[in-house]
């Protein structure tokens, strides 16, 4: 390269925004927001708050406003972006309570490097997010995906089924510690569950015939004062869930949601609570949406001549993954005459009886597909035995 000959330097991007498009990278501590405006170039700015301090955030909105304001002699809007994470939603009501457009993304939504070590910082973090909600306000397809936010009421309607969950697991462990000190002595036909429990506790004997040493009673006496808590907590629980099945029908002639699935042999109170509070209550624009929400939908791996099925993406919403697979098997038992029946247990002849765990996926999907229709148009399962709304409820 001859030295007369100048130098081209690259030319920047001109970008012409018509608002402050801010994110939000949380924490525990602190909150750091990045920000782009009209008139200061494409260069972001960073500025941090304590985590939970709304006041000294919209007092950094307005900052960047009248900044904006003072380089252009124009006014513009704001615009937020955040991840979905511990935090909620809390802070996305505030913001649409002051007048500003915010969004909530699925982080596992936007796109990365795919270098084995990349760097990764909440400074990094935050200029993605910013780059991803331009993107998105500018209209490119699959961007990202943002999140559908639920309403106040139906985020903590379905806090009942979630608290039965954690309940039960709870005791759970509490029974599995009570049956494990007793086999360390030789006894394995003791039921913390049944209700002569304290009764049968004081007449057991070890192994070896002599009573159960006194300590190791106390213990296991303290364990069951707790397990009592928890299956009166359980009781409660189930109550308060089994008030909101029993829900007023959507018009004069079509029942409740909850009650419709209820209606389905098969499908008792806990999963028709779990299906309509995790998922069914949302809206959908077709069955993909539905599969993916869920977490049960395909992901094909295609290149050039390689073309492989890599299972279900796991991605969506475990509870009703993991309720769907275990209705799926129930299905099998309770609605042997269904469609859906009928093309599992066809689809296992064929292969011998194998594949079956890998088959009962692929019907929890097409079950929750139907469950989806069932609910929103009254399109019953084709086979499926549907009880009376009294006997249901």
């Amino acid at each position: 390269m001859s030295l007369d000959q100048p130098r081209e330097e690259p030319t920047a991007i001109q970008t012409q925004f018509g608002a402050i498009f801010v994110s939000l990278e949380l924490s525990r501590s602190t909150w750091l927001i990045t920000s782009i405006s009209p008139g200061g170039g494409e260069k972001m700015s960073k500025h941090s708050v304590s985590a939970g301090d709304i006041a000294a955030l919209l007092a950094r909105f307005s900052e960047l406003k009248e900044k904006a304001f003072a380089r252009t002699k124009k006014s513009f809007p704001i615009i937020v972006i955040q991840e979905a994470g511990l935090d909620g939603f809390w802070i996305h009501r505030v913001l649409k309570r002051e007048g500003i457009e915010s969004y909530v993304v699925d982080a596992a939504s936007i796109a990365t490097s795919r270098r084995r070590r990349r760097p990764k910082t909440d400074k990094i973090d935050g200029e993605a997010l910013v780059r991803a909600l331009l993107a998105y306000k500018r209209g490119e397809p699959r961007v990202c995906a943002m999140v559908q936010t639920p309403t106040p009421d139906d985020e903590d309607r379905r806090r009942l089924c979630r608290e039965r969950k954690a309940l039960t697991v709870e005791r759970i462990q509490h029974v599995n510690r009570i049956k494990g000190l007793l086999f360390s002595q030789g006894v394995a036909n003791y039921e913390p569950l049944l209700r002569n429990r304290r009764q049968r506790l004081h007449e057991l004997k070890t192994g070896d015939g002599r009573p159960l040493p006194p300590h190791l009673k106390a213990q296991i006496s303290r364990e069951l004062d707790r397990l009592e808590l928890l299956l009166e907590q359980i009781r409660t629980v189930e109550t308060e869930r089994d008030a909101l099945l029993v829900a007023s029908p959507t018009s004069d002639e079509t029942p409740a949601p909850q009650a419709m699935l209820m209606c389905l042999k098969g499908i008792g109170p806990e999963f028709a609570a779990v299906l309509w509070s995790e998922g069914l209550f949302r809206s959908f624009a077709n069955r993909r949406q539905v599969a993916a929400y869920a977490g049960l939908a395909s992901t094909p791996w295609q290149s050039g001549s390689v073309a492989h099925e890599q299972g279900v993406s796991k991605a969506g919403n475990p509870r009703l993954r993991t309720t769907m697979i275990q209705l799926s098997w129930l299905w099998l038992r309770h609605q042997p005459e269904s469609a859906l029946a009928r093309w599992f247990h066809e689809r296992a002849k064929r292969n011998a009886g194998r594949l079956r765990k890998t088959m009962i996926v692929a019907l929890a999907r097409k079950l929750l597909v139907a469950l989806w229709k069932y609910v929103n148009a009254g399109v019953v399962i084709e086979g499926a035995i549907v009880k009376a709304a009294q006997q249901a409820i």
